[in-house]
């Protein structure tokens, strides 16, 4: 243990008991927890930073919105605005946030998206803004237990898993170990592709010291095809500049690398917001070389530089976003079993009361 970690031991020690008496007051009912009759579905994780959130609840839009009314539910996190939102044309990242707002990009004209601080207190206002819908998903509201979700979902990552780490501010884990056994589902995100049959079998051993017998599965991210911010028929140059504002850059850098000629990676922190400083220092880096140098960025950062002020900067340059889209490892027919069947019983029972 580093000198550090023993420093900042007592402080986890003080979290622990402050989120583990939080927690046992929800358990045990002292603390009021709402379950609505539309079905909820919760995607979270026990640690802060990027776990894939994001591209889970895509998935999850993707797979269900073709059998449901779906309403998405954020905070927001990182928007100038507060309070509860529901999005329009008039939004961009700044007012929603920018995993809000890409999901507004994407299923505007197929799923509603709202975001608010307060879940409990939004839910009612989104039932009676849209009466149509009989879906809702959670992002990353694992902690936020005034909502008891029908189906809840916990990601941890491959390189990372929660057993692995600790509670803040030694480590990265919100809450402790144990409350994974709140979770009906486990998925362990940011997986290769292929992973071994027996490393599975460990993972899943591990995880099962503290969840018991809760289905655990394996997903990786999957890359697209670079795509223009706008509508042209210019294509991206083999040489570029990687332009990231997000938890867990390493991975994306390694793809790029594979895949192009990286020339430098701008590298900032989670959900950072652009300034004008920023953006003229790419371009002034990119005006230095002596070839012609595309910027590629994250979906998730490009709605952040769709803001007009960085229209001056960024329209003599090639710049291009990477989509990604969640998959499974293996089992995913299964995942997606389990997903519906719950959300099928948490809509028969809403009915039946209601009968």
């Amino acid at each position: 243990m580093s000198v550090l970690s023993v420093l900042l031991f007592p402080f986890a020690v003080i979290f622990r008991i402050a989120t583990g008496i939080r927690n046992h007051l929800y358990s045990i009912g002292h603390k009021k927890s709402f379950q609505f009759e539309v079905p909820v579905v919760n995607v979270g994780n026990l640690n802060i930073g990027g776990s894939g959130k994001t591209p889970t609840i895509e998935y999850l839009i993707r797979l269900l919105k073709k059998e449901y009314a779906i309403a998405t539910l954020s905070r927001g996190y990182g928007r100038r605005t507060r309070g509860l939102r529901f999005a329009s044309p008039s939004d961009n990242a700044s007012t929603l946030g920018d995993e809000p707002y890409q999901f507004y990009r994407n299923f505007n004209h197929e799923v509603k998206i709202v975001v608010g601080e307060d879940r409990a207190f939004a839910i009612p206002n989104i039932l009676q803004e849209y009466p149509e819908t009989s879906l809702i998903l959670l992002d990353d509201a694992y902690q936020h237990r005034r909502v008891k979700p029908h189906l809840n979902i916990l990601l941890t990552d491959f390189e990372k898993p929660f057993y692995n780490d600790f509670l803040l501010p030694m480590g990265r884990l919100r809450e402790g170990r144990k409350e994974v056994q709140r979770a009906d589902i486990i998925v362990v995100t940011k997986c290769n592709e292929v992973v071994d049959e027996a490393v599975q079998k460990q993972v899943r051993h591990e995880i099962s010291q503290y969840a018991g017998d809760k289905p655990v599965f394996f997903s990786f991210i999957q890359y697209g095809s670079p795509q223009p911010f706008q509508q042209t028929n210019v294509s991206i140059t083999p040489h570029v500049v990687l332009l990231s504002g997000i938890a867990k850059p390493q991975p994306l850098e390694d793809y790029v690398s594979v895949n192009f000629e990286l020339i430098k990676h701008f590298q900032f922190k989670d959900h950072h917001l652009y300034t004008i400083k920023d953006i003229a220092q790419v371009k002034n880096f990119i005006q230095n070389q002596g070839e012609k140098v595309s910027i590629l960025t994250t979906e998730k950062d490009m709605v952040r530089l769709l803001d007009p002020k960085f229209g001056d900067l960024l329209r003599d340059l090639d710049c291009f976003f990477l989509p990604i889209e969640m998959d499974f490892v293996n089992n995913g027919v299964e995942f997606d079993k389990l997903v519906r069947n719950a959300i099928e019983k948490a809509a028969a029972e809403s009915n039946s009361e209601n009968e």
